[in-house]
């Protein structure tokens, strides 16, 4: 395939979020992953062009990055001539049972736990899982995976990047776009995350703000004195992967779910949230008393300017929530708690705070990162924590072919213990619980999963 020259290229440092990714996706991986289901013929060269105009399309996905030989001084670099690698996995061997088998076995033997090449580029891979139909006339199903490192990508990143490679790959298929003669709109090159924070959380304003979100987060944890979630055993930090276990609530659940969320005056994810700090403290065997979850924010609408949710990059930060668990009392209190403390903590900016802090505490390179990386192991208030986009609006049908899901998942590494990632599509809820192995050992982890689920059906029909 012909590759015209290049758009205009993405050449910068990693601002000190990114920075803080890239050193820990060395230490462990750090990957975010987007799934999608898709259903009729769909051949591997087509996804292999539209995967061509995708990177096209952003500057980001022809990046590599950069270093100098002690690890410091990071920056994307242009990387000319790298195409994103598609990877093909045929389904249906002996013992596999359905198509759901294999793209979370590709999930957990793979993309969760092998490291995107960032040195190389570009700084994106995909997967592309087959299964043919089983009767005559059935259609054949199409697992597609794409996945990125957290230093360029959320949630919203790998979503909006599934389906515009899918979008783009119904425009060649219909001839409306020539791989041959490939011309495909540039999304804009972007300053860093930090560089477009409002002016108010920036300089000596930014200061004031960090300095002032520190004390109030030092004098709640000496007055309540909050639980996290703890590790069965430590695991090294190098030793450490991260497991995915998929769960979803089907529509009539999901609608159950909201009605109840209505009624109870609270939102979906502050149900989620609840049930999850039930599950562990059930399982920890705990007693009544605060327990701590963060929540990643998404903060693209207060950038200045605006990130739209087509542009890619990491635009979340996570604030802490302090839940009262109360052993055998309605779900419902502690979920308007972290609904109403969210408002709150968005309201004050501080996710915008928490971003411009890590400014000040980043590592410069993995060999400076040790200490940091001893205060998170010991001190760090998140441990546990979900991440809910809500309703991504990923049609049903696109050009040829139905879709009949949509996700994401992420990975771990030394940010916390045990997470959630959720989102509803094609009216489905996924839930998607991932843990760190051996620090979380499977069967506890199995057991939070199931006692977070159960909690919100119980809660749904109370």
């Amino acid at each position: 395939m012909k590759r015209p020259a290049a758009h205009t290229e993405a050449e910068r440092p990693l601002s000190p979020l990114e920075r803080w990714y890239w050193i820990v996706d060395q230490i462990s991986p750090l990957n975010v992953i987007s799934h999608a289901r898709i259903h009729g013929g769909l051949s591997e060269e087509l996804l292999a062009q539209a995967l061509d105009a995708l990177q096209q399309r952003h500057p980001m996905l022809r990046t590599a990055i950069r270093a100098d030989a002690a690890g410091r001084g990071p920056r994307f670099t242009a990387a000319p001539g790298n195409p994103i690698p598609l990877r093909s996995v045929t389904a249906g061997a002996p013992g596999e049972a359905t198509a759901d088998d294999r793209w979370e076995k590709e999930v957990n033997g793979h993309e969760l736990v092998t490291p995107v090449d960032w040195s190389r580029g570009p700084l994106a891979r995909a997967v592309v899982i087959s299964t043919s139909g089983a009767e005559p006339g059935e259609q054949d199903v199409h697992d597609l995976l794409l996945t990125l490192p957290h230093c360029i990508a959320d949630g919203t990143t790998v979503l909006t990047l599934m389906r515009q490679w899918i979008e783009l790959a119904a425009e060649i298929e219909a001839g409306d776009l020539d791989p041959d003669g490939l011309t495909v709109w540039s999304e804009r090159v972007l300053p860093a995350p930090e560089g477009m924070l409002p002016p108010d959380h920036r300089g000596l304003s930014g200061l004031r703000r960090i300095a002032a979100q520190q004390l109030t987060d030092q004098g709640v944890a000496r007055r309540l004195k909050p639980r996290r979630m703890e590790a069965t055993r430590r695991v090294p930090f190098r030793e450490r992967t991260t497991r995915l276990l998929h769960r979803s609530l089907s529509a009539d659940q999901l609608a159950d779910l909201a009605e109840a969320c209505r009624r109870e005056q609270t939102t979906v994810h502050g149900a989620l949230a609840a049930a999850m700090v039930r599950a562990v403290a059930e399982d920890a065997g705990a007693g009544p008393g605060p327990v701590m979850i963060g929540s990643p924010i998404t903060f693209r609408d207060a950038l200045v300017p605006r990130v739209t949710d087509r542009e890619i990059g990491t635009y979340v930060a996570t604030v802490p929530t302090v839940v009262d668990y109360r052993p055998d009392a309605s779900l419902w209190p502690m979920a308007r708690t972290v609904s109403r403390d969210l408002v709150r903590r968005r309201q004050r900016g501080e996710h915008l705070t928490a971003v411009a802090t890590l400014g000040l505490v980043s590592p410069k390179s993995v060999d400076k990162s040790a200490r940091f990386l001893r205060f998170m192991e010991e001190k760090g208030p998140i441990t546990l924590c979900i991440s809910n986009i809500g309703r991504y609006d990923f049609p049903g049908s696109v050009g040829p072919w139905r879709v009949s899901s949509a996700q994401f998942i992420a990975g771990l590494s030394v940010n916390a213990l045990y997470c959630a990632t959720v989102n509803t599509s094609h009216g489905r809820m996924a839930w998607n619980f991932t843990h760190v192995e051996g620090a979380v050992p499977a069967d506890r982890a199995e057991r939070i999963a199931a006692g977070s689920v159960d909690a919100v059906l119980a809660a749904s029909k109370s």
